[in-house]
């Protein structure tokens, strides 16, 4: 299914390829919990960026390898490359159009505690 989302003030949007049932993951690490971000991780060639690449901000922190694209305008992160799958594109479920609506499990993960718990990770399909 194709899935389309946003930032709050919509000036950053996208469409992400996933299937009609999501398996996303709830982190309890530091900016995770903070912001509420539930993870839907794709491969990058799933992930679409239909507008706004000239109003988002990056940041990173401890090891740099995470890069968080937050839009400039409304402060939101809707979508990041994750430490854990540089090769892919993490999209926050919530800023999915209708995430409401959506068909999902939510499956934990102790990123508080992430070197010790990395590996319990899932990897990206890599025929996807």
């Amino acid at each position: 299914m194709r899935y389309r989302g946003s930032c709050h003030c919509g000036v950053v949007s996208f469409e992400v390829e996933a299937p009609a049932h999501l398996q996303v993951t709830e982190c309890n690490c530091s900016i995770c919990s903070r912001s509420g971000y539930l993870h839907l991780i794709v491969p990058r060639k799933q992930f679409h960026l239909l507008s706004g690449e000239d109003r988002l901000s990056t940041y990173t922190f401890d090891t740099h390898e995470a890069q968080h694209y937050f839009c400039k305008t409304c402060g939101i992160k809707s979508f990041y490359v994750p430490r854990s799958h540089p090769q892919g594109i993490s999209v926050n479920v919530r800023c999915l159009d209708n995430s409401d609506k959506l068909s999902m499990d939510i499956e934990q993960f102790d990123g508080r505690n992430w070197e010790a718990n990395a590996h319990r990770l899932k990897p990206l399909d890599r025929n996807s």
